[in-house]
């Protein structure tokens, strides 16, 4: 029994689906073959094999790296005096903006019934997942004695030396933990009925006990659903505050900093308006390679790709603004070290990477307002990737600039990262794929029951 044959039960006829968030001509059998084939077939594709393998190569660099870092300290990295932050807080910050997409769609377009976030909610959860485990190397790495990572947390200890709860980075503890595990939790709840329908599906006996212990013994009743509603729809609620509260907390980083160009008050609904233009960028990403390798285009439609880029040109609009809001008050205020550090970005030693971050975070997304566009494949693809890029680039002239030009002249120093601090970066990125390859094979990236509901919305929309 699948939940719209309850909402029927219930008096409540199933909602129209539109043609473009599901091609024509799908069944209950051809949507659940079709998506579970992916999983249970007993040949690999070669494309999945390179595509882990290089990832695995990547990872290796990161292991090398980290064994490297443990042995010789955070002194094989750029950062020193001034410039106590460099790489480690640029891609944390960079990795948690990429992980909020997953909860946006979700969540928020779950509570607000937008159908055409049933294809790529799945592994955009996932995606959110594997970049917060990104996100939080980082912090651990930067600390140079992981294995301490535990006196950030309130344990109890006889010295009674607790965590300095003024200091944002342990709001950040809390934050992304926080998120992190009502991400996960939110993600298994919905992957149950799916694990569920695989179990039932599995030729090989091992896959029928792994997907069986998954499914937390789901049978598909009645009441079954009735506590899968009620508990989805109340991890979505509870969701959705996390993702405008997890980035402004980490805009407190630079927020309750005194450095020009960190202490504004509009760093917080910028930092979450970039969070969600970056996520979806990254979306785009991993979507459209996804829809031609498995040839998924029935599912993952245009449609699907035109309203992720209408949110990338709301979001970059936003972002835009910030900018400019940005350097309107620095002149605006009167603060000469604001303006200074302002139009020094633009023209000083960074004035390359400024201008690198507005090119891909501004300009490009103008292209976005023309539907011809939007539904190219090819050139959303290549916008994504440039605003990935851009993202990662702004985050990089935030940290650096602000901390290599402090208030005091003879405290300047200019910051350049080293090959370890690449290393690292490129080594988590690898990480993120290792982890996103091996979902793809193991565990549905469409949610089967969710396209089954639209196959049944669709025929109660015929009759």
């Amino acid at each position: 029994m699948s939940r719209n044959d309850n909402q029927e039960r219930r008096g409540r006829p199933p909602e129209p689906v539109s043609v473009e968030v599901l091609a024509p001509g799908h069944t209950f059998a051809t949507v659940t073959d079709k998506i579970s084939s992916i999983v249970l077939t007993r040949r690999t594709p070669l494309y999945w094999l390179v595509g882990l393998g290089f990832a695995l190569l990547l990872v290796m660099v990161l292991l090398t790296a980290i064994t490297y870092l443990m042995g010789m300290g955070v002194g094989i990295y750029g950062v020193k005096i001034p410039v106590g932050w460099g790489f480690d807080i640029v891609n944390f910050v960079w990795w948690i903006g990429i992980g909020h997409a997953g909860t946006l769609i979700s969540a928020i377009l779950l509570l607000l019934r937008q159908q055409w976030r049933t294809s790529i909610n799945r592994f955009a959860e996932a995606m959110t997942l594997f970049a917060v485990a990104c996100a939080g190397m980082f912090p651990l790495l930067h600390m140079g004695r992981p294995w301490l990572f535990y006196w950030l947390l309130p344990y109890p200890n006889s010295m009674q030396v607790w965590p300095q709860f003024r200091s944002p980075l342990v709001w950040d503890v809390f934050a992304v933990s926080t998120y992190g595990t009502v991400s996960l939790i939110f993600w298994y709840v919905g992957l149950m009925p799916d694990v569920a329908t695989l179990r039932d599906k599995a030729q090989s006996k091992t896959a029928k006990v792994i997907y069986g212990i998954m499914a937390l013994g789901w049978r598909g009743s009645s009441r079954h659903w009735h506590r899968y509603e009620t508990a989805y729809l109340l991890l979505a609620g509870l969701a959705t505050p996390l993702v405008v509260s997890v980035h402004t907390v980490v805009s407190f980083d630079f927020t309750i900093g005194l450095p020009a160009g960190w202490h504004t008050t509009i760093f917080p609904p910028y930092f979450v308006a970039g969070a969600i233009y970056s996520g979806f960028a990254m979306v785009l990403t991993l979507a459209i390679p996804i829809r031609a390798f498995y040839g998924l285009e029935d599912f993952i439609t245009h449609k699907h790709l035109e309203n992720s880029a209408k949110i990338l040109l709301a979001t970059g609009l936003i972002v835009t603004y910030g900018y400019a809001m940005e350097a309107f008050m620095a002149w605006y205020s009167g603060d000469k070290f604001e303006w200074y550090m302002t139009s020094w970005r633009a023209t000083g030693g960074y004035r390359l990477q400024y201008w690198l971050l507005i090119l891909c975070n501004v300009v490009s997304v103008q292209f976005l307002w023309f539907k011809r566009l939007r539904r190219n494949v090819p050139f959303l693809f290549v916008i994504s990737f440039i605003i990935n890029l851009g993202m990662w680039m702004e985050r990089y002239v935030i940290v650096v600039t602000s901390l290599s030009r402090d208030f005091v002249p003879s405290a300047w120093r200019p910051y350049s990262a080293t090959i370890w601090d690449y290393a690292t970066l490129i080594g988590t990125i690898g990480f993120f794929f290792v982890c996103f390859f091996l979902f793809l094979r193991l565990l549905p990236m469409i949610a089967i029951f969710e396209m089954r509901e639209l196959v049944a919305k669709a025929e109660g929309g015929k009759r």
